[in-house]
């Protein structure tokens, strides 16, 4: 049969089988992942797992891997103590790396593995998305903080190396998709979609009195708690913003929000001549994290059809930044650049933490983060070390702001 004029050849792009160091493998992503990888056992084996302190699930996944015949090579722990538990479990004993960043350091620059699978939550995501970058890794990224608070140093040591980012986040991967084999000079804008959180009918007077099991409840993703409360607030969109912007290189200017409540349209690419694509399906992050750690491959699998028939019509609207400031708050730290976004994460994840804790109300994360930001001065940051130094004493000033309330 001849060959389709807009096929492209991607065989080229297709490794015998994938090996995977998994970070952050208790968690949500880290789950599914594992499902994935045994679903899809001919195209994908893991070499490393890691986690902070879920000794028990760690192990676990372990023992499940080893079942299907794919032992992994060796296993991380970050907390001391949980290290020391680990260190007398029968399946995880004789693979441990030492605990904290050197053990994490060695799970993401792993020799014999493709693709880091980088699912750390927060700014501890950031160095070892550096390290897989510095060895030229591909990296599957569902850390967002790594390109919010290290957004240059990222890039430049994936520039330097040779290696990949590919994006887990459904948004992201939208774009990728949207974009694959396409110039960013045939790009006049990017829209990043919302699903709007529990809140999106609230008016500004309801959201003053919210109760956090209210929070927690996100109409249409099943998620891990910080990310639940940033969806929420929006910060989650304005974090996503600011990652659209390092990875594709396009001012801010030409990056769009619209809420979309049934987070069927998961982003959309604007081209010079008014056309618009965007990808669709049902909101499954499996399907982001498939092509991911595929190469960027459409494999078969991911989530149930979508059956757009039953679906009848899609709605979208403009984010209200009046109600979520959370969201405008995000856009200026990123057109202020530098440290800006430092202080911006690390004050939305403090005052997220205290949401959680009972020390303060939804209404307040907002005013931390915009308190924060308005006492630091912007400064350039050129290495890792500044950049966990901002990072450190911005959560110092938003933890003495959360006292202050």
């Amino acid at each position: 049969m001849k060959k389709p004029l807009y096929a492209i050849d991607t065989s080229n792009r297709i490794p015998e089988q994938t090996s995977i160091s998994l970070l952050g493998a208790t968690g949500s992503i880290g789950e599914q992942t594992i499902d994935i990888v045994l679903e899809n056992s001919e195209l994908f084996s893991v070499d490393v797992i890691s986690a902070y302190s879920k000794v028990s699930e760690l192990s676990a996944i372990a023992d499940k891997l080893s079942a299907a015949g794919k032992p992994i090579s060796a296993c991380h722990i970050y907390d001391a103590d949980a290290h020391a538990l680990a260190a007398k479990d029968p399946v995880l004993a004789g693979k441990l790396l030492p605990a904290g960043d050197e053990g994490l350091q060695i799970a993401a620059s792993w020799e014999s593995t493709d693709t880091v699978v980088n699912a750390v939550v927060g700014a501890a995501g950031l160095p070892p998305t550096i390290t897989a970058a510095e060895n030229g890794k591909r990296i599957a990224l569902a850390n967002k903080e790594s390109l919010v608070i290290g957004g240059d140093l990222v890039m430049n040591a994936v520039n330097g190396s040779g290696a990949e980012i590919v994006p887990i986040d459904s948004e992201h991967s939208a774009l990728a998709q949207c974009l694959y084999g396409r110039s960013m000079s045939e790009v006049d804008s990017l829209i990043l979609t919302a699903s709007g959180g529990p809140f999106l009918n609230h008016t500004a007077e309801d959201l003053q009195n919210v109760a956090l099991k209210e929070v927690l409840n996100h109409p249409t993703w099943n998620m891990g708690q910080k990310i639940t409360v940033d969806s929420a607030t929006l910060m989650n969109k304005g974090l996503e913003v600011i990652e659209a912007h390092v990875l594709y290189g396009i001012g801010y200017d030409k990056i769009e929000v619209l809420v979309h409540p049934g987070s069927i349209v998961h982003s959309l690419v604007r081209f010079n001549d008014g056309s618009l694509l965007a990808q669709l399906g049902e909101p499954d992050m499996r399907v982001p994290i498939l092509y991911a750690i595929s190469g960027e491959i459409h494999h078969h699998g991911g989530s149930d059809r979508l059956d757009l028939v039953k679906l009848g019509q899609l709605n979208f609207e403009k984010p209200d930044e009046a109600r979520f400031p959370c969201l405008r708050l995000a856009k200026e730290a990123g057109i202020a650049g530098g440290s800006a976004t430092i202080v911006l994460n690390g004050a939305n994840e403090i005052a997220v933490a205290s949401l959680l804790a009972g020390s303060i109300e939804y209404k307040d994360i907002a005013l931390i983060i915009e308190k924060a930001l308005e006492q630091t001065e912007v400064v350039s940051v050129d290495s890792l070390e500044q950049a966990i130094s901002i990072d450190r004493k911005s959560r110092i000033l938003a933890t003495e702001i959360v006292a202050g309330l």
